[in-house]
């Protein structure tokens, strides 16, 4: 018989930046455990593939436009996703973009270091106020619980030499899930980051097909291989369930033991 905490049948989750990588590897796992899906992306076609896809489960699946650094534009789609889905059981702020080329700290622009903080931070505190919201209207009338899991990154805790505006946009991600655990736990809210290492993704394409990066990278990993979308699905089907249900604050991880040495 299946460990009955992980059936997720019932549940909604919102996952942004959900039409493909990491969180297409989070709602594909969600989904195929039960859970409504709801993703949202600024790439119509993507969010179109990435529906159909996940349609394959048999489950409910909602793909929205929306541009996370924008505050109307989060408050339409998830006053959307409520109205086809009915609830948001679990949000997962994924949306994010890199820190573009790396170059010198002294030569970085302000408007790269703005570019990179508007949508890895302030679109994560956005989609997070918007869930927190309704998360706690529910709770006020008895119905008490809530998800949030923000996908930050090793440079959260590492030194992101050259990446200093990316690093800082997911310290500062970790930062507020931490006080937001915290804040919200008389809600039954829980909330959780996770860290991912190297991940084969459209964002780190050009890094991963570089000889010499690879070179120096992939021997630093114990699994020898890079990540991929779907290793964040049983992470999140965790998370989104019941059996972390005392699991708060914390972040997570997943880069194949790289941060090991």
């Amino acid at each position: 018989m299946p460990y009955a905490p992980f059936d997720l049948t019932g549940k909604v989750a919102l996952v942004t930046g959900g039409n493909g990588g990491i969180g297409l590897g989070m709602a594909e796992a969600m989904a195929q455990a039960g859970a409504d899906i709801a993703i949202w992306g600024t790439n119509a076609a993507k969010n179109a593939a990435a529906k159909a896809r996940l349609e394959t489960t048999g489950r409910r699946i909602l793909a929205l436009e929306c541009d996370v650094t924008q505050e109307a534009a989060v408050e339409a789609a998830f006053a959307e996703t409520l109205r086809v889905l009915g609830r948001v059981d679990g949000c997962f702020a994924n949306a994010g973009i890199s820190g573009g080329r790396s170059g010198p700290f002294l030569e970085r622009t302000l408007e790269q270091w703005e570019r990179v903080l508007q949508v890895n931070l302030t679109g994560a505190f956005l989609t997070f106020r918007a869930a927190a919201r309704h998360m706690k209207e529910r709770a006020e009338t008895g119905d008490k619980g809530g998800v949030l899991v923000g996908t930050a990154s090793l440079a959260a805790i590492e030194g992101a030499a050259r990446n200093e505006h990316y690093g800082a946009s997911k310290g500062g991600m970790v930062a507020m899930v931490r006080a937001l655990a915290v804040e919200l736990a008389r809600y039954g809210i829980r909330a959780n980051s996770i860290l991912p290492g190297w991940i084969e993704t459209e964002m780190t394409a050009r890094a991963v097909a570089d000889p010499k990066f690879a070179s120096n990278v992939l021997p630093r990993v114990p699994m020898r291989r890079w990540g991929t979308g779907a290793d964040f699905g049983g992470i999140a089907m965790y998370l989104m369930s019941s059996a972390s249900a005392f699991h708060t604050g914390d972040t997570l991880v997943i880069d194949g033991g790289y941060a090991l040495y």
